[in-house]
């Protein structure tokens, strides 16, 4: 270019040379300040992106990092009570775990735990000479206690609260209700089990070796305003082989779970008054014959019932019916047991969680649904475990001894539910025949089992992702590829603005679209749209065929990429066609009615809102970027090389496949797993376009919930801190996690593939 420099040369003004000097010295300067201004700039910009993601990540780990926390037990408190109370029955506390009741033979002791001294004791009216042997406890603090003389009194213990400047005061009181008789003969009952209802109370208890007696006490109001009590009294005798050594009962009274000295577990039905549905029959065994059963306990809910046995055993069943109609046991869970007999089980008030104490003061707390024992601590003292409890909150646990000792701890265990099994395994939950992965966050009732697998959310966010790129990648790829290639710029300058200007649609817009115009649509014309592509492959070669034997027709295609309009009148005209013959062979083939085919022929139901509806929707979305990437990719191989192919010979396709292709294949690697990783976080498409329901197939028929859309519907309704909210942010990790898997490896293969081809 000596002209150019010529043409420079008598355009810079004449200057001494020191001048001349200093002014390129001054440039200079201006140009390493504005280089070394720009790199620290482009490096500050490098590590805050770099920081902030990582405090992202920090974030999100310390909102997950309590859910695998271990326990924390720390003893609170002990308090030795009055010997000649003699030894205690059982025990309560108040919510707030401020004043605590043991119930004696006598009667009740209250406690201040927060002063740990003794406060009042206040016998049971009425007694006349008998004293308690045994004690059931039900729903608000009931208390219903077996007599020495064959009576049970029922009574309440009860806390009234008041606040006074900013002072709570807890005043226990101890009511009493009516008396009842259980055994007629006056033996003591000291094996019980009782029932609290809105009307009443029920209660059960062995009067004899293998003998249950059943008393129900019910209020109901008339219209005039009167109070009418009904009382009702079974007695039944039990087929049992050893004597009744506990008792269970469920919350409406009616079914009572009897174990037995030899093993057996053996369930009563108390049907109508005129004993129609009255029911004894035995159900189960522990788990090795012969071994006693020693407590029995149901779980919230009463679906689960907990047994202990002699030998320390812990296990967990839940009643079925058979074909037969007969009601049996199965066996869920084994527990960490005890060396000793179990003498309590005691279930938790909010959850699945239970107690379990044996004969040396141990105590154990495991849940139900995962199977796990939690913690377990060593009641202070020698003189054996009679009672524990969880307090309401679940935030602490009492004991008693015979020797008349109370302790009591403070607990930290706010996600006692969570484990790998329940997070990523298959669970058996209760009424479910076999275990299964399920995901149930919530329900409208308080002894509801939380269902907490991910692996149908990380399912459903696979399945949705693969739909979605099996109908982006092909279109993206070969419409980069063809526009790249073979199309006339004037063309290439109309189609790739209008695909880019694709990316620019909001997702919640194609989401509205896809659910409220293109479920319904694609409902209509399924197998019209399922024949579709294969008449379109019959109607391009034949097209192709016509152009190669009519010279005529080909010469008219003169500018390339103007085939372009041949190829769109084929797939209208295959539309059409496919669309028709759609409706043929529905007729004809599938019984009138594709969806009652698919059901009965292929197992497989037909939703509305499914998978095909969301990869047609999402591939709206991930073409642009694919197709953008790609179409760069392929545009950017140095033209040097495809002239090269050209010139010895190739042709354009060949030229386009092993020269171009090739080289531009690391590009194409990188659109596809960025469109991976668009895929895989959209929320608003998959959340409008699918029913959101965590179901564990790959049906394309039928819909799923993603991690993304499960996350943005039910984040604002977790309470903070639940275990709810941070399984939610575990699911946005593990969303995390499989993005950044996916673009590092993306990243890793592109580099590979550019060392391979960078000879080229």
């Amino acid at each position: 270019m000596p002209e150019l420099a010529t043409i420079i040369e008598k355009a810079r003004p004449e200057l001494p040379v020191g001048q001349a000097d200093e002014r390129d010295r001054a440039l200079l300067r201006r140009r390493s300040l504005a280089d070394r201004l720009a790199r620290r700039m482009v490096r500050f910009g490098g590590i805050a992106i770099i920081i902030s993601i990582l405090a992202i990540l920090f974030v999100i780990l310390a909102v997950i990092y309590p859910l695998f926390k271990k326990p924390s037990v720390d003893l609170a408190g002990t308090v030795a009570l009055p010997a000649e109370y003699g030894q205690p029955l059982t025990l309560g506390v108040d919510e707030y775990r401020q004043v605590a009741y043991v119930v004696f033979p006598s009667g009740v002791q209250f406690v201040s735990l927060e002063k740990k001294s003794p406060l009042s004791f206040v016998p049971f009216p009425g007694l006349n000479g008998a004293r308690a042997g045994g004690v059931a406890k039900a729903r608000g603090d009931l208390l219903m206690l077996g007599l020495s003389d064959g009576r049970v009194l029922p009574a309440r213990v009860r806390f009234d609260v008041s606040y006074q400047e900013n002072a709570r005061t807890v005043v226990p009181e101890l009511e009493t209700l009516e008396p009842l008789v259980l055994d007629a003969q006056g033996g003591p009952a000291t094996v019980l089990a009782a029932a609290s209802t809105d009307r009443g109370y029920s209660v059960a208890g062995a009067t004899g070796q293998n003998k249950v007696s059943w008393i129900s006490r019910e209020e109901r109001k008339n219209l005039m305003g009167g109070v009418s009590v009904k009382e009702r009294r079974k007695d039944f005798v039990l087929p049992a082989k050893g004597g009744i050594t506990a008792l269970a009962m469920d919350d409406k009274g009616i079914h009572i779970l009897a174990g037995t000295a030899s093993g057996q577990i053996l369930r009563v039905e108390v049907g109508d008054s005129d004993g129609a549905r009255d029911g004894v029959e035995t159900v189960g065994a522990t788990s090795q014959p012969g071994v006693g059963v020693s407590a029995l306990g149901f779980l919230i809910g009463f679906e689960t019932l907990v047994v202990g046995d002699e030998l320390g055993e812990v296990n967990s069943y839940q009643l079925f019916k058979g074909e037969d109609e007969r009601v049996r046991m199965m066996r869920v869970r084994n527990f960490t047991g005890h060396e000793k007999p179990v003498t309590a089980v005691f279930a938790s008030p909010r959850d699945k969680g239970f107690l379990t104490g044996d004969a040396e003061g141990v105590v154990r707390y495991h849940f139900g649904t995962s199977g796990e024992t939690r913690y377990a601590i060593r009641a202070p003292g020698e003189g054996g475990l009679v009672s524990t409890l969880l307090t309401p909150k679940v935030d602490g646990l009492m004991t008693a001894d015979r020797s008349g000792r109370v302790s009591w701890w403070t607990v930290d265990n706010p996600h006692p539910e969570i484990s790998w099994d329940t997070l990523f395994g298959k669970v058996l939950y209760e009424g479910y025949p076999e275990p299964e992965y399920v995901w149930q966050s919530s329900s409208g009732s308080d002894a509801f089992e939380p269902k907490f697998s991910l692996v149908p959310l990380i399912v459903g966010t696979l399945k949705g992702t693969f739909y979605a790129l099996l109908f982006a990648i092909p279109l993206a790829l070969f419409g980069a590829f063809y526009t790249s290639q073979f199309t006339h710029p004037a063309y290439k300058n109309v189609v790739k603005p209008v695909i880019e200007v694709m990316a620019a649609l909001p997702s919640v817009v194609l989401g509205f679209f896809a659910a409220l115009w293109l479920a319904p649509q694609v409902e209509k014309v399924l197998p019209g749209l399922a024949v579709f592509p294969f008449v379109m492959a019959v109607l391009v070669f034949a097209a192709l065929l016509v152009c190669q034997r009519s010279p005529a027709l080909a010469g008219k295609i003169k500018r390339p990429g103007s085939e372009i309009w041949v190829l769109i009148a084929v797939a209208i005209g295959a539309g059409g066609i496919a669309f028709y013959l759609g409706e043929v062979l529905e007729g004809a083939m599938l019984g009138g009615d594709y969806r009652l085919w698919l059901n009965g022929v292929l197992g497989l139901s037909y939703d509305q809102r499914n998978s095909l509806v969301v990869g047609l929707a999402m591939g709206f979305a991930v073409i642009p970027i694919i197709f953008t990437i790609a179409e760069d990719s392929l545009s950017n191989v140095p033209t040097h090389l495809a002239a090269a192919s050209l010139a010895l010979g190739a042709t354009r396709w060949q030229t386009a496949v092993n020269v171009v292709l090739p080289t531009a294949s690391p590009g194409i690697f990188s659109a596809i797993m960025i469109g991976f990783g668009r895929a895989v976080g959209e929320t608003m498409i998959v959340l409008m376009a699918t029913g959101n329901t965590p179901v564990m197939n790959w049906n394309v028929f039928s819909g799923f919930r993603a991690l993304s859309a499960n996350i943005a519907v039910e984040l604002p309704e977790a309470p903070d801190g639940s275990t709810h909210f941070r399984i939610l942010f575990l699911a946005a990790f593990i969303l995390f996690v499989m993005t950044f898997l996916v673009n590092s490896v993306a990243e890793w293969v592109r580099l590979r593939l550019r060392e391979r081809y960078r000879t080229l």
